[in-house]
């Protein structure tokens, strides 16, 4: 087993932290967030120290209805700008592709011509060479390049480690862990990490980790990747995302002990906006349907019908799943 990485009172400089707010946040609200939040999450972003923001999607417009969808689901070069200017900031910008849903010819403009940095592309473990095939595209148009292998709680261990050895050899930047239903515990996050890492210390890629909330571990597990290894770390504000949602921005900049993140200007994020987005009405977090689809390491799709039903009969949707799904 390697051995663990800093200490509760040092930290890690190599640590890098990545704001997916509107990127996973806009799968609560169907990415309409406004320009006003987005803008304050950005100066609150560059105010608190934090590395990457995510804008949200590179969606295909073929694929997608721009009608159905705010304007994050399609991350617009005019989008951003109306953002973020020429961003001459020390905050990086992300967006996210998705395997076989991402016009690259159309969208993926030169890095010359764009303010993104970074793009993150999403895959599962059955699609790494088409994953690997846009990185190398969007490397080879000026871009930090990840490839974020989704659900990988439903992979075993011979396809994981036979996929990042692929990735290891192309030319993208990051390796992303992605606890997607919110299944796993720190015990199998430290093992994931420890394999992660060793491929990235082989091929010099930086390895991160986008946990989800279902069983209420996804700042425990983000943690406990840190303490492997583990170097860019998502998060978002309030933990808003998908379903159970993702690991609290809060909670993990209060963790870091680098004296360059701030935590006062996200708490002030937090009480201003974010709990705004609560009392109109906008439901993520912890819930337990999230919980029973972790436990059985299912899609949280179930427990998001379950919940907008307003279903509390826990046992027996319980017993649902576990008849239909296993």
């Amino acid at each position: 087993m390697a051995p663990q990485q800093g200490t509760l009172l040092s930290y890690r400089p190599d640590i890098q932290v990545l704001d997916a707010t509107i990127r996973d946040g806009g799968l609560v609200n169907s990415f309409h967030f406004t320009d006003e939040f987005v803008k304050k999450l950005y100066q609150t972003n560059v105010k608190a120290g934090v590395d990457y923001m995510e804008f949200g999607y590179k969606a295909s417009k073929e694929l997608f209805d721009v009608n159905k969808f705010g304007k994050w689901k399609f991350c617009n070069e005019e989008a951003i700008r109306g953002i973020v200017g020429d961003n001459n900031t020390s905050l990086k910008l992300s967006v996210m592709a998705d395997v076989g849903r991402t016009d690259l010819e159309n969208d993926i403009l030169d890095k010359n011509d764009s303010v993104i940095d970074l793009i993150r592309v999403a895959t599962y473990i059955n699609t790494i060479p088409a994953a690997i095939d846009m990185a190398e595209y969007c490397k080879s148009k000026g871009y930090e390049t990840s490839i974020n292998i989704m659900a990988v709680s439903t992979s075993n261990d011979k396809d994981i480690k036979q996929a990042l050895e692929l990735i290891g050899q192309s030319g993208a930047d990051m390796i992303c862990i992605v606890d997607s239903y919110g299944s796993m515990y720190p015990e199998q996050i430290r093992e994931l990490a420890e394999m992660y890492t060793e491929v990235g210390e082989k091929y010099g890629k930086k390895i991160g980790i986008h946990a989800h909330n279902n069983q209420q571990m996804a700042f425990a597990n983000t943690i406990e990747a840190t303490a492997r290894g583990v170097s860019v770390l998502d998060a978002t504000m309030s933990g808003i995302g998908r379903g159970a949602g993702n690991c609290p921005m809060e909670a993990l900049v209060g963790f870091l002990k680098n004296p360059k993140y701030k935590l006062d200007p996200v708490l002030k994020f937090v009480q201003n906006e974010m709990l705004k987005l609560k009392n109109d009405g906008l439901v993520w977090g912890y819930d337990i349907p999230y919980l029973l689809t972790g436990i059985l390491n299912l899609h949280p799709r179930s427990a998001i019908d379950c919940i907008q039903q307003g279903n509390t009969d826990y046992s027996e949707f319980f017993q649902e799943l576990w008849d239909k799904e296993c």
